[in-house]
């Protein structure tokens, strides 16, 4: 199955090299000393910390391969392309709620960077979606679960 391409700014690649790298050398090191501690339990067939440990190396072993691939398959936004003439993937942008008039600035980035909590959101979410291309002062239509919202971006910068 292709992947498609994963989207990526520079320091969402530098941090999934870091989860990386610490998932294949630390966690990788952590989990087989509970596996070495639960063996010295004797009986396999019923020793849950043997299970639990065999359990999580799956879930570890499982990270490192979406990893490695997201990272095969990784295009890494070129900040310097970035202009601040229309929303793109990388840029900053402040909204403005048409009706409430409440502000908000979010991050546009790949999906695999997007954490809502701290103002990053995908550009395959609505809004993400919705803002591309749009320039400053344009009203923005995102077409959400309680209806069709309007947006003013009122910033864009990188």
């Amino acid at each position: 199955m292709a992947m498609k391409p994963v989207l990526l700014t520079a320091g969402g690649l530098k941090k999934l090299e870091e989860e990386l790298e610490q998932l294949k050398t630390v966690r990788r090191k952590e989990i087989s000393e509970k596996i070495k501690v639960a063996m010295s339990f004797g009986d396999l067939s019923e020793n849950s910390e043997y299970d639990e440990a065999k359990n999580e190396q799956a879930i570890v072993e499982a990270r490192i391969t979406e990893i490695e691939q997201m990272l095969k398959n990784a295009t890494v936004l070129d900040e310097s392309d970035l202009t601040t003439d229309a929303v793109s993937v990388g840029s900053t942008v402040t909204i403005r709620h048409c009706k409430t008039g409440r502000q908000d600035t979010y991050k546009i980035v790949g999906s695999t960077e997007a954490a809502p909590l701290e103002k990053k959101i995908s550009d395959e979410s609505p809004v993400g979606k919705a803002l591309l291309k749009h320039k400053l002062g344009e009203i923005v239509e995102v077409e959400a679960p309680a209806g069709l919202i309007e947006y003013e971006i009122i910033e864009i910068s990188i």
